[in-house]
């Protein structure tokens, strides 16, 4: 068989292009290993890692570690540095856009099941919140959701301040109307009446919140898996739901 000088070529730039792959990824497994082994033996304080990565800074990896804490460290994990990472060309926060992404949950997989809603307007746009109804915070955001329009909100009760936060929402999730003695005491400070019923699906949002690392109330969660810890303005709800798009 005769080969003719280009397809001779062809098969050159071929090889030599998985020799190059193959040289580069054994370089990064063994940059990634000494980076482990050097951490562990000079931070032995520092939990397990669970992923080590490059950054779009030259010389500065990532080193995740708890499911979604992050550090840098250089090539040889010589220096650790704790904080967040900017981008001033596009004045992006490279850190907090990782961390959105970790913690990142399909809307489609939330258990709305346990949960009940509140539409606004037309009730076209998306979210989800986890609220402790003892949490200020969550109080406030309330606030600030009141003035939202056209959007449904699907609200799981999530008590994890106090016995008495387990209480209330057990009130709340067993009243004739859960949205309306919701809003009557996160809005207007009225106590939910004392009633009984299966509260299963409050034990069920525990569960789930623990398992997707949601540790304090307000955590919101947009149409498009993008979740947001803490209250939020009126103004930052509107600007996230106009971004989120399933």
């Amino acid at each position: 068989m005769s080969f003719t000088p280009l397809l001779l070529a062809t098969r050159f730039a071929r090889a030599a292009a998985c020799l190059l792959l193959t040289a580069a990824f054994g370089s990064a497994m063994a940059q990634e290993a000494l980076i482990r082994k050097n951490l562990a033996e000079r931070v032995p304080d520092l939990p397990k890692i669970d992923e080590v990565s490059k950054t779009p800074m030259p010389g500065l990896f990532e080193v995740r570690y708890n499911g979604v804490e992050l550090l840098y460290t250089d090539a040889e994990g010589n220096f650790l540095i704790q904080g967040n990472l900017l981008d001033t060309r596009s004045r992006a926060n490279l850190t907090e856009q990782r961390i959105d992404k970790l913690t990142a949950i399909a809307f489609n997989d939330l258990p709305f099941k346990d949960a009940f809603t509140l539409v606004k307007g037309n009730g076209k746009r998306k979210m989800a919140v986890f609220e402790d109804p003892n949490c200020g915070y969550c109080k406030r955001f309330e606030r600030d959701l009141a003035k939202v329009d056209n959007v449904t909100v699907h609200v799981f009760l999530y008590p994890i301040l106090s016995r008495d936060s387990l209480d209330k929402s057990r009130a709340i999730w067993c009243a004739k109307n859960r949205a309306k003695t919701f809003t009557d005491w996160m809005v207007n400070d009225i106590a939910p009446p004392a009633a009984s019923c299966d509260t299963a699906a409050i034990d069920r949002n525990l569960e789930f919140g623990r398992r997707n690392r949601i540790n304090g109330t307000p955590a919101i969660v947009f149409a498009d898996g993008s979740r947001v810890p803490g209250a939020i303005s009126a103004e930052q709800i509107e600007k996230r739901l106009a971004e989120a798009k399933p």
